[in-house]
């Protein structure tokens, strides 16, 4: 981050030049509410199934008593019902696909509060108490609205207004609306404003008005963190004075204070805290101060977890002060609160439902052939003629005319990177890499050949791009110790290097994509805005030496900049589409905006774009997406200019497709496994076929034959390989796998973190969550058999609802969202990961492109209870992160079990108590794991797991997150495994100790691992068991597994699409083929990490949530 004072103030080119006529070469987003496309939340467009609930439980309801006490008003699964307070069957006041949530009766018991989704995010509304006459209150288009709370003289509502900051954990604010409606009126303000992830919610009103009680997140800082420790003081209730606008600490200590609810005369005020790992409801006396504990078998509050839809099912008082009313442990209770005698009031409702089905592709998970989609770094060369790019680790030349394609140097010592045509066009400056010799820069004629080294000490480098003259490269030095060696590490930074001097120096310690623009002398660059959270970026420039440094340019959501050869365009990056503006020199900083500009701006890609490159004479700008590279004369982009036509031409769409056909790895042989126990899978919803003393035949890669030893025909040709005493399942498939595939798109040639997932059994995973390029690479680079690994799968980078630059997806309408899933699907995604978009309408508009491109939706669950249940309503793939509820009921059971959408709880990184990683570190020896640490460097082990906190299993909530998983399971919902990327490869056998922690046997823990998760991710035509036809992926382990799951991690070897290998040191069985070669901290003497690569790791794993 630089860290200089910014020497000129900000000004914005609107402000500046706000006479400007615009000239723009495309039109602006219209907001659907204006075009008439607006979209209806009640009226899915997918297929419906009708579902039937007949409970006497719920889940999770808040209720509100009526004024005369004799009724109240709850909700269930998006419904509001009434029901008699003694009990009965609940009469539906709101009903449909809508979700209807937190209803709360007016003083006069004549109009219920409550929140909607209906039209298309969380608002306010309220209807006369029979349930007609609804009507809005507000219309919020990104914050979300939650808690509302009548004031006593039934003219005002507090509610919770929550927004998203760089995270999708929404930071509340109280605010009052008039019942008439209109904007409404803050209450209490947010402390770090824009950047805060802290809570406030639970809003209620003291009987005599004077007063607004809310609850509010206590522990330090800005940063809302997993794994609190809900005994010690996470929340106060606070008091505001509503007369003199203070608000101080009133309710608070040890276990923290949540949920105000005074009582009718304001004498007394109910409220929960947390003891030990019970929710306990107490009542104050107001006036003495007095505790009095009314209940301890109350639900699991949200402490621990977002609470950004309230801290708990809110309950009320009967007018009379007598009892009070609340949900838990799925029931409706009534509280004496003189005598403590708690009664249950009976409910039930049957009722039908309506749910959309997920959409769910087949994946060809290993043809013969497949598309190389995942080109990096395509760009045309200045002269016009020429097109360089990455596939496979090297770099490739294409004729534009004549279609021909070359490699660019004949090498194969190492792997190629970051090519960048000199302004002349007869070069090519590229970086390279290689485990052992490290990298470096090189320059190669434009005609191919071999690679000059620029740079004077090996290490590793990125972005190599040429000065105006080419006399010199600027590039970026970065450092390794994570998944690249940390030789010549020690100063990272950007560097100019002089070929004629055979020279590097460095200039800047900070900063990316370094470049020049029209002058030898000056260098610009990218880098966060200091005060932004990083969630801005900034364009800099300094000269030679590093000196001189202006803040230049700065833009919402950009994420790339590219000045022209001549210094007067900028090219830029936002929402992932390619604009050009006039770049106009003021000596202030300017911003980039692509509406509201003072200047004339372009978009030139309609389909995505990214790796922007300009022609030597600033005349025509190209960019890639996917397997393509597009390009477009500025002449086509604005009016004014000289050879414009009449009327300009839409964005570009279309461009030249530089893909190409790839065989896929895939050995030669026959191997017979003969001897051991074979849990099949086949069948696994119905039976669990299990072969003692069995056989399996593969051939190539595919399995051929399946049976007991003596009933199976073995070829002649066929290795045999003894496996007596073994237990052999299905390859596992880590259905929620995260990690780095790459350091800055660089793809060393082995990756203990696949080697160690690899070793696990783990031959095929899914990861909801990378950077887009790399992951892609390294998948197509496993596929081919150029790296060894699992099977790599991915959604590439989020569709996220927060501002993240580099993640944040607008999507205000269905062509928004088939932009960013189209744009996925072109780099090889066979899934989306749909990230908290605040608004359900935007995630119903994500599932229906998902439908028409054919990709499946894994969405962010696990933080709030009403919007997850409201995604099983739409139809997801899976729910990805467990529920922040400690379990679920029939009604919530009976719900989901009648859907096709699967659960992902990650047991690993479960919210509501301490995480489950926590509990393995607690219970054993994680660094003294043999099989751990052949792959993963000490380093990395040993900091998180031998100085461990230690805690009772039953502050570990991953035990009921499992035994409410099984529940599921046996209500038909496909429960799979995801370790996170918590522990490499151990964390996938860590899943399934914890299923069975939560009763599932250790088969259906082994099924979990398997066969649910190639079903529910649409590979079971190829993976998920041991039968004819499926791909050979086999996982060999030590002993008796079906009666000891925790022998799972007892790994001998791992077959991954028919090659066999011997887990101890990846060499592969019969072929021949060499060992792996030492990793690089086992050759060196390595006993930490850079402090800049831990710095790059920690913002890496923050931006793409890989960490909890």
């Amino acid at each position: 981050m630089i860290t200089h004072l910014k020497k000129q103030p900000y000004v914005s080119i609107f402000s500046l030049l706000c006479c400007f006529i615009l000239t723009p070469a495309f039109s602006s987003d219209i907001d659907d509410e204006e075009d008439g496309n607006e979209w209806d939340v009640t009226q899915p467009q997918g297929e419906l199934k009708t579902i039937s609930i007949d409970t006497t439980e719920s889940t999770w309801s808040n209720l509100s008593v009526s004024e005369d006490g004799k009724t109240i008003a709850f909700d269930m699964l998006g419904d509001i019902y009434t029901m008699p307070i003694g009990g009965g069957e609940g009469t539906p006041l709101v009903q449909g696909f809508d979700w209807n949530m937190q209803p709360t009766y007016s003083p006069d018991g004549k109009t219920i509060a409550f929140i909607s989704d209906r039209d298309g995010a969380s608002n306010l509304w309220i209807m006369a108490s029979n349930g007609s006459n609804s009507r809005q209150i507000r219309t919020e288009k990104t914050a979300l609205i939650h808690t509302p709370s009548w004031s006593p003289d039934g003219d005002y509502i507090a509610v919770t207004k929550g927004f998203m900051s760089s995270r999708s954990i929404p930071a509340g604010e109280i605010w009052m609306y008039h019942r008439s409606g209109g904007d409404g009126v803050m209450v209490t303000e947010r402390a770090y404003e824009e950047h805060t992830q802290k809570n406030m919610t639970d809003p209620a009103f003291s009987p005599d008005g004077k007063y607004l009680y809310y609850t509010d997140d206590v522990t330090a800082g800005r940063i809302w963190e997993y794994g609190k420790n809900a005994t010690t003081e996470l929340f106060n209730i606070m008091r505001h004075d509503l007369e003199t606008g203070e608000s101080s600490s009133y309710i608070g200590g040890a276990g923290g204070a949540i949920v105000p609810t005074p009582s009718p005369d304001g004498k007394h005020m109910a409220y929960l805290k947390r003891e030990d790992t019970k929710t306990v409801l107490y009542l104050k006396d107001l006036k003495s101060g007095t505790d009095r504990r009314l209940s301890t078998e109350m639900e699991r509050d949200h402490q621990e977890t977002f609470g950004s839809e309230g801290n708990f099912a809110y309950f009320d008082w009967t007018p009379d002060g007598r009892h009070i009313v609340y949900w838990t442990a799925g029931k409706f209770h009534r509280l004496d609160v003189e005598s403590l005698n708690v009664s249950i009031i009976p409910m039930h409702i049957k009722i039908e439902k309506q749910v959309q089905q997920p959409p769910r592709y087949a994946v060809d998970v290993a043809p013969d052939t497949f598309d190389i989609k995942m080109i990096r770094w395509a760009s045309m060369s200045p002269t016009k003629d020429l097109v360089v790019y990455q596939a496979l680790g090297k770099l490739y030349l294409r004729d534009i005319k004549s279609g021909r394609v070359k490699r660019l140097t004949r090498q194969n010592d190492h792997d190629e990177f970051y090519p960048s045509f000199s302004r002349d066009g007869k070069s090519i400056a590229y970086t390279t890499w290689n485990d052992k010799d490290l990298g470096s820069v090189k320059v190669v004629s434009a005609n191919g050949g071999q690679g000059l080294t620029v740079t004077t000490e090996p290490g590793i480098y990125v972005e190599p791009k040429f000065s105006p003259k080419g006399n010199n490269i600027v590039f970026r030095r970065l450092t390794g110790g994570y998944l690249l060696s940390p030789e010549w590490s020690l100063e990272p930074g950007i560097y100019l290097a002089d070929r004629k001097a055979k020279a590097m120096e460095k200039v800047t310690e900070d900063g990316f994509n370094a470049h020049f623009a029209a002058d030898e002398d000056r260098l610009y660059f990218t880098d966060y805005a200091p005060d932004s959270k990083y969630t801005e970026l900034e364009l800099y420039s300094v000269d030679l030496k590093g000196r001189d440094e202006r803040t230049l340019l700065k833009g919402d959501k950009v994420t790339e900049y590219q000045l022209s050869p001549d210094g007067k365009w900028i090219a830029y990056t936002y929402q992932n589409n390619a604009f050009v503006a006039p770049f106009l020199s003021t000596g202030l900083q300017q911003e980039l905006d692509i509406e509201d500009s003072g200047l004339p701006v372009a978009q030139v890609s309609k389909r995505a774009g990214e790796y922007l490159n300009w022609s030597a004479d600033s005349s025509r700008l190209s960019w890639s997406h996917g397997a393509s590279v597009f390009s477009r004369e500025l002449n086509q982009a604005f009016s004014f200019l000289a050879g414009a036509p009449d009327e300009l031409p839409e964005p570009v769409s279309e461009g030249l497709n530089l893909g190409f056909p790839q065989l896929s790895d895939k050995p030669s042989s026959t191997l017979a496994l003969v001897g051991g126990q074979v849990v099949t899978m086949r069948d696994a919803d119905n039976t669990q076929e299990v072969i003692s003393n069995g056989v399996v035949v593969v051939q190539d890669n595919r399995i051929v034959a399946v049976g007991k030893v003596g009933e199976v025909s073995i070829p002649d040709d066929a290795q045999i390989i003894d496996v007596s005493g073994k237990t052999l399942t299905p390859g596992l498939i880590d259905g929620h796998a995260h990690g780095s595939q790459a350091n800055e798109e660089i793809i060393p040639q082995q990756n203990w973190k696949n080697l160690s997932s690899l070793a696990f059994g783990v031959t095929t995973i899914h990861d909801p969550s990378n950077d887009s390029s790399e992951i892609f690479a390294a998948s197509e680079m496993q596929r081919s058999g150029q790296i060894l690994g699992p099977r790599i799968f991915s959604t590439g980078t989020i569709i996220y609802g927060a501002n993240s630059p580099t993640a944040h997806a607008k999507i205000d309408s269905y062509e928004d969202a088939f932009f960013h899933l189209q744009r996925l699907k072109d780099m090889g995604a066979v899934s989306v990961k749909s990230y908290n978009q605040p608004r359900r309408e935007q995630r119903q508009q994500v599932l229906n492109a998902a439908r028409d491109l054919e990709l499946m939706v894994v969405p962010e669950g696990g933080g709030k209870l009403y919007q997850n249940m409201s995604m099983i309503a739409d139809g997801h793939t899976t729910l990805e992160h467990s529920l922040n509820i400690a379990t679920g009921y029939s009604d919530l059971t009976q719900f989901w079990g009648q859907t096709e959408m699967a659960y992902n709880p990650t047991l690993v990184v479960a919210y509501g108590g301490l995480e489950g990683e926590k509990y393995w570190y607690d219970r054993t020896n994680v660094w003294e794991n043999p099989r751990l640490t052949r792959y993963v460097p000490r380093y990395i082990v040993e900091p998180r797991s031998i100085r461990r906190a230690t805690a009772p299993d039953d502050h570990y909530n991953h035990i009921k997150v499992a035994a409410y998983a099984k529940q599921l399971r046996d209500a038909g919902v496909r429960v799979l495994i995801g370790a996170h990327g918590q522990r490499e490869g151990l964390a996938a056998h860590w899943e399934m100790w914890m299923l069975n922690q939560g009763g599932f046997t250790p088969w259906e823990a082994l099924r979990a691992a398997t066969h649910d998760p190639s079903v529910a991710l649409g590979m079971g035509d190829d993976l998920g068991s041991i039968e004819v036809g499926k791909l050979a992926d086999i996982v060999i382990m030590d002993g008796e597994v079906l009666t000891n799951i925790r022998r799972s991690e007892m790994i001998t070897h791992t077959m991954i699409n028919g090659r066999l290998y011997d887990v101890t040191n990846m060499s592969e069985v019969g072929s021949g083929k060499s060992k792996i070669d030492p990793l690089f901290f086992e050759r060196l003497e390595i006993n930490a990490m850079p402090a800049a690569t831990a710095k790059a790791l920690a913002e890496k794993s923050a931006r793409h949530h890989w960490v909890h």
